[in-house]
């Protein structure tokens, strides 16, 4: 089977409401690989913030299941933007991973910054880029979302990417962050 995955960035240390407290990665990270394993996955499909997509793509390596990552600008500024603004040690796990996946021709950058919502725009080419790799390898393709369940309104890339998911009748799996 072939993963997409997106879902929430560790919560920031003045977060008013828990979505996936910092104190928790250990536990998700446990229920990704046995999500992984239970589903046969070969292939990981997602961005690389610090959260749910680094944790997934760390467990994908440990299973050496083949990673793709999706950015929807350059790895510098993502980096600054979406990988060490949170607490935890996130760059050099990010470093490491991009440095692999990109040796491997599987880092995808799209560029969308100037075209309106570069992470609406990085769940759709998630989501194609899956089911993409699914077709190629004759395999099906579902979409996991690492989230607390609770929509945050029009701005919640995690709930519009398990709505696309859903519009492109992919299966979705929910693993809980809080």
């Amino acid at each position: 089977m072939i993963i997409a995955l997106a879902g929430r960035r560790v919560d920031a240390l003045d977060a008013s409401q828990p979505r996936f407290p910092p104190q928790n990665v250990e536990n998700v990270g446990r229920a990704v690989r046995a999500l992984l394993q239970q589903h046969n996955a070969t292939a990981l499909i997602c961005s690389a913030a610090c959260g749910a997509d680094l944790i997934g793509l760390a467990e994908a390596g440990k299973l050496g299941l083949r990673r793709r990552v999706v950015l929807p600008f350059g790895r510098e500024k993502f980096r600054e933007t979406s990988v060490v603004d949170r607490p935890g040690d996130w760059g050099k796990l990010y470093d490491t991973i991009l440095d692999e996946v990109e040796a491997k021709g599987d880092l995808v950058v799209i560029e969308v910054e100037k075209a309106g919502d570069p992470y609406s725009a990085t769940n759709r080419a998630i989501l194609k880029e899956a089911i993409a790799v699914g077709q190629t390898a004759s395999e099906t393709t579902a979409a996991v979302l690492l989230w607390d369940g609770i929509s945050r309104g029009d701005k919640d890339y995690t709930d519009q990417f398990g709505a696309e998911a859903r519009k492109r009748e992919l299966k979705v799996l929910e693993i809980p962050t809080t």
